[in-house]
């Protein structure tokens, strides 16, 4: 289903399905704004009047008058100087989401570019002609100059561009698709390099990805505790309701609801343990304190992709351009270092539950998951890489956004290292996948002793869909790639869609 763009007021769930590859269309009706933008522009430079990022230089050089005859070559010059980046190319789904915002953006008729910018990048995502723009470069304000630059550059023909997927230079994709490279009238460059749109594009990549990684972990945590023959008294709903946390109420009963009906979990109601290990127990606490954080920062992440973030903001009613500073990433950055902290805990409680699996001593189940262990090792060093994930983790989480560097010549003295921090968030993403696809494995092993009794029935679905890719663990083989499947069916979000629908859309 096409996404029909209306600037201002894009869901989260619309963004979503952009991530995931749907069409994009611009709402008929923000045209007008468009143009009126344009307009006031038009009349801002017809008046002679000085106007920052219109007919001066940048930067330090703003105080650099530009003659009239020049705006279009400085607009020009400036997405050329900024075109800059170093690194692996930013991934398409985080391009798509980049491009769909930067319309947004400009749609909403402050940034002073005529139709004809906004409708070439409409273009470009029409026909999968995806700018390859390198990941590194961006301090997060100006806005992510250097990675916005080479997408600029690519509408200019310059640079290249991935056209359903071969990647070619600009200039001949542009041909391909019987396209004129743009020339950039006045404000059109500026307003195309200043933004948050590849920062808040990265970050929505390790949200989206992040609620995949969460949904599959409370598959994963109620598993495990039917491997443990763990106790659900602790997701009794009173308790959590006595607190208050909605973030916990919610956790606590979807794992009841995951657990409900589990003939293992019915074979020991009358056994006399108390308590389960705090990995098991406090899952509430934990994972719905992490649901509360990534809720608050899927909440920034949406204004911010719907806000007007380039420099000078016109104000056609005024024929007014003011000069501020939309473009500092500052709520991106903290929103993606909250992102990484929760998505690190998420991975850290759901190693120690793999721990305890393994050790016989904690779960009376065979060591490390494996029948004759001492000939086998079992689950033993599929551990050792989740404790291994967890503790680069932790060296991941780390806030960027409590670092700063000076650049331009100290006219841009404090920056907010936002695209800098949603990578570190979406790599942590990544690696809490594959913590998490240990998890289930393991927890699916730990439910096949048990046999014939069998865990619940929404759970029963998820260990025949893993016994369909990964056989029972009866002595050691090869393990890696099986690790590598689990990893992937966390990514794609296949085992836990249900539980996201509920908790995300």
């Amino acid at each position: 289903m096409t996404i029909a763009l209306n600037p201002g007021s894009v869901s989260l769930a619309d963004l979503r399905a952009i991530w995931g590859g749907a069409p994009v269309a611009l709402a008929p009706e923000a045209y007008a704004a468009i143009d009126a933008a344009a307009e006031s522009i038009a009349r801002i430079v017809a008046s002679g009047r000085t106007v920052y990022g219109v007919n001066t230089g940048f930067g330090l050089l703003a105080q650099t008058r530009i003659p009239a005859e020049r705006l279009a070559e400085l607009q020009t010059n400036l997405v050329m100087s900024h075109s800059c980046g170093l690194g692996e190319d930013l991934s398409r789904p985080v391009m798509r989401l980049a491009m769909a915002m930067k319309v947004i953006g400009l749609a909403r008729g402050h940034s002073g570019v005529t139709r004809l910018v906004v409708d070439r990048l409409l273009e470009l995502l029409e026909a999968d002609a995806i700018p390859c723009v390198p990941a590194q470069g961006s301090v997060g304000a100006s806005g992510d100059l250097a990675p916005l630059g080479h997408l600029s550059a690519a509408l200019l023909g310059e640079g290249r561009i991935s056209l359903k997927g071969r990647t070619m230079p600009a200039g001949e994709a542009l041909q391909a698709l019987g396209l004129e490279p743009l020339a950039l009238g006045p404000k059109e460059g500026i307003a195309l390099l200043n933004g948050t749109q590849i920062s808040t594009a990265v970050a929505l990549d390790a949200l989206f990805t992040g609620e995949r990684v969460f949904a599959s972990a409370l598959v994963s945590g109620a598993l495990s505790v039917d491997a443990l023959k763990g106790s659900v008294a602790a997701f009794d709903p009173r308790l959590h309701e006595v607190r208050g946390q909605p973030g916990q109420i919610a956790v606590a009963a979807m794992l009841k609801r995951l657990l409900e009906g589990s003939p293992i979990n019915a074979s020991h109601a009358d056994c006399g343990k108390v308590q389960d290990p705090y990995s098991f127990r406090c899952q509430p606490q934990v994972m719905g304190a992490c649901l509360d954080v990534i809720r608050g920062a899927s909440r920034t992440l949406e204004i911010e992709a719907n806000a007007v973030t380039d420099n000078p903001i016109v104000f056609p009613d005024a024929d007014e351009a003011v000069s501020g500073g939309n473009f500092h990433a500052q709520p991106v950055a903290f929103a993606a270092d909250m992102l990484a902290m929760a998505l690190c805990e998420v991975g850290s409680i759901s190693e120690r539950r793999t721990a305890v699996l393994v050790d016989p001593k904690m779960s009376g189940l065979p060591p490390f998951l494996v029948k004759d262990s001492g000939v086998n090792s079992g689950f033993m060093i599929a551990q050792v890489t989740a404790a291994a994930l967890v503790s680069e983790n932790k060296t991941l989480a780390f806030p960027a956004s409590v670092d700063s560097i000076p650049t331009s010549a100290n006219q841009e003295d404090h920056v907010s290292m936002a695209t800098h921090g949603a990578a570190k968030a979406r790599r942590i993403a990544g690696n809490a996948a594959g913590v998490i696809g240990i998890e289930l494995l393991a927890a699916a092993q730990g439910i096949d002793f048990h046999a014939p009794l069998a865990t619940a029935p929404r759970l029963d679905a998820v260990v025949r869909e893993i016994r369909s890719h990964v056989p029972h663990y009866e002595a050691d083989r090869y393990l890696a790639d099986d690790l590598a499947w689990a990893q992937q069916a966390v990514l794609g979000g296949a085992l836990s869609e249900p539980i996201q629908q509920e908790l995300f859309e």
